[in-house]
Parts: structure tokens; sequence; C-alpha cells
């Protein structure tokens, strides 16, 4: 009985549960055998194994399990193909042969069907299309990513140069505010003081003695 482990998953354990189960599906096995194998190597359950399957590994393998099932469907047309026929004669055809005197003839014609050389030919030719028509994709999908974390960044970057230009209005509308506060008291106080110096030239003005000029020339200090 295959014991029940409690470690994580390294990347060999995933490896090799990759390599197994596209083994299997490669040649015709079902994924239950796999998992049951690599439970085996292991000391996992099956059930484990299906599970770390079916959540982590298979997302990462899906390429190689197109590849394998393309494989597995190869293999099995091939086996289809080279399969050997073996003719009946009927009771003409053993008679004619017995009776027959002259000298038997070694047909040219292979068992095996010529295309099945084809067959592998185009087979193969899909496998490679489909890689390359992978490899396109990974080389978009990487390009994508790389384009997707330049925004990213660039949106970042917007964000924190708006926060700090709105730390900058608020310092300044603040500023415009204390700034307004003392124009107002300023203007005020000048105010108040014209007032007060507008007042004392009256007061002084009213204490100023007066002179008059007689007949004489001369001076004389007139009362108010």
């Amino acid at each position: 009985m295959t014991a029940a482990r409690q470690d994580a998953w390294t990347p060999d354990d995933d490896l090799l549960l990759a390599e197994v189960t596209l083994r299997h599906i490669r040649e015709g096995g079902t994924q239950l055998g796999a998992f049951e194998e690599v439970g085996e190597k292991l000391g996992r359950t099956a059930a484990a194994c299906g599970f770390r399957w079916n959540s982590f590994v298979r997302k990462k393998y899906e390429a190689a399990i197109q590849i394998a099932k393309a494989q597995r469907k190869q293999r099995k047309q091939s086996q289809r193909l080279k399969t050997p026929t073996v003719p009946v004669a009927t009771g003409l055809e053993e008679s004619a042969m017995s009776s027959s005197t002259a000298t038997p003839t070694i047909s040219s014609t292979p068992s095996t069907p010529v295309y099945a050389s084809l067959e592998d030919e185009l087979s193969y030719d899909s496998v490679i299309r489909f890689l390359k028509n992978q490899k396109d994709l990974s080389k978009r999908v990487k390009q994508l990513e790389k384009e997707m974390e330049e925004k990213d960044a660039e949106l970042l970057r917007l964000r924190e140069e708006n926060h700090k230009m709105n730390k900058q209005l608020n310092h300044v509308q603040t500023d415009y505010q204390v700034v307004n506060e003392d124009y107002r008291t300023l203007i005020q106080i000048m105010d108040r003081a014209r007032k007060m110096a507008l007042l004392t030239e009256n007061e002084d003005l009213d204490l100023k003695p007066r002179f008059k000029m007689d007949a004489n020339g001369n001076l004389e200090r007139v009362d108010s």
C-alpha cells in the first residue's frame, strides 16, 4: 500500500509526474495508471498525484499533451495500416495452383500499404506545424506580458505623480489662504493708521498758534 506523504511537491516530483503521464497518453494508457505509477515511485497516493496533475502540472504542459495525443493517434493509425491481411484462396484457385506446372513468380507488391510512410510524414508535418504555432503564440504572449508590465509601471508612476501634485496643490491652497488673510489684516492695519494720522493732523492744526501782521509790519499772535 502506498504511503501518504504530507510534504510539498518539488520541481523534480512535478517533472516525473509530467513525464510518466505524457508517456501513458502517448502509448495509449490511462492517466489513472500514470498516477498509480508515480505514486509508487514517490510514496504518494494516486489521488494526490491526480490532484497535483489537474490543479498545477497540467497547465504547464498543454502543448506537450497535444503532441502526445497526436503521437497516440499516429501510433494507432500506423498499427492499423501495418496489420497484414491474409488472402483466402477459393477452391478453384487451389486446384489451379496445384495443377499448374509453371514456375511460381514472386510478387513485388509489399504487404504493407505504400502510403503508410506518407501518412507518417503528414503526421510529423502537422506536429511540426503545431509546435511552430505554439512557439509563435508563446512569443506573442511574452510580448503582451512585457507590454502589460510596462503599462502597469507607467500607471503606477502616473498615480504617484498625481498624488504628489495633489499634495502640492493642497499646500498652495493653504499658502494662498494664509497670504490672503495676512493681506486683509495688513489692509486693516494700514486703514487704521491712515485714520489715526488724519486725526492727529487735525488736532495739530487746531493747537497751532496763529499770527497776523499789523500796520507797522510786525507779527502779532491771534488767539483762536
